[in-house]
């Protein structure tokens, strides 16, 4: 069966759909990328003009990381709600016997999640930038505006981003409670970041070649994962394995019992 931008564009409206009615999901997304802000934007505007230079660039650096953890924990909880959420809320039943296929459902999902987290994640990012140029002293904004890491920060929003949702989608896909999932994917979505920090806080100097190699390993890891993850998705499972008590259930009550 050849893949179809119809379903892929179902599955996206059904997802999209399923975050506005689910209120947790609604605050995480909305709250998470604040708290980034905030934290960073105070910490940068009560510099004084006066400041010496170290302590001015160890508050750009903070400053410039951790608005990109909005692009790692915001796709990873709502990766990781998308598979075992559905089963705990007995929707997914109906799309999985529905013609999608497992390449289509995933990619449906992921582009659900990673559009809108991606878009969050450059808008709180541009307020950072555009808060410090008209609010924070003078030297202060040219900092942040000319420090290495802004631009090395702006190319990885998205690939974080990509690397949380299907850290997420495929813990998701074999996990049996949503909060159990939720906190795996957040976890397993840290290696990148942590090489983001080693370069943001100049442990590793942020020149375009290593900032370029970097990403391209992470983008092929992303391209990649779509088949791994898609090897993970076991279909007839998620079936059987919706409803409680249902048939998959009563059929493995049965074999007890013949056994």
């Amino acid at each position: 069966m050849s893949m179809s931008a119809t379903r892929i564009g179902a599955v996206i409206r059904k997802e999209l759909a399923e975050f506005q009615r689910n209120r947790f999901i609604l605050t995480t997304a909305a709250v998470l990328p604040i708290v980034f802000l905030v934290s960073p934007t105070a910490q940068i505007l009560a510099l004084k003009a006066t400041a010496v230079s170290t302590v001015l660039e160890k508050r750009v650096e903070t400053g410039l990381f951790l608005p990109l953890l909005i692009p790692v924990f915001v796709p990873a909880i709502l990766s990781a709600y998308a598979v075992v959420g559905e089963r705990e809320q007995e929707t997914l039943e109906p799309v999985l016997t529905t013609p999608v296929t497992r390449v289509e459902f995933l990619l449906g999902k992921a582009a659900a999640i990673f559009l809108p987290s991606v878009g969050v994640s450059y808008l709180m990012f541009g307020i950072f930038v555009a808060i410090t140029q008209f609010a924070a002293r003078s030297a202060v904004a040219t900092a942040v505006l000319h420090a290495p890491q802004l631009p090395a920060a702006l190319v990885f929003i998205p690939l974080l981003a990509a690397w949380a949702i299907w850290v997420g989608l495929a813990i998701s896909a074999r996990a049996t409670d949503t909060r159990v999932a939720q906190q795996l994917s957040t976890l397993a979505s840290l290696p990148p970041v942590a090489v983001v920090a080693l370069m943001s806080f100049q442990v590793i100097s942020p020149t375009f070649e290593v900032a370029a190699a970097l990403a391209g390993g992470l983008l092929v890891i992303d391209g990649l994962a779509l088949f791994a993850v898609a090897r993970l998705f076991d279909r007839e499972r998620l079936i059987t394995g919706t409803k409680p008590g249902g048939e998959g259930a009563a059929q493995q009550r049965y074999h007890v019992r013949g056994a």
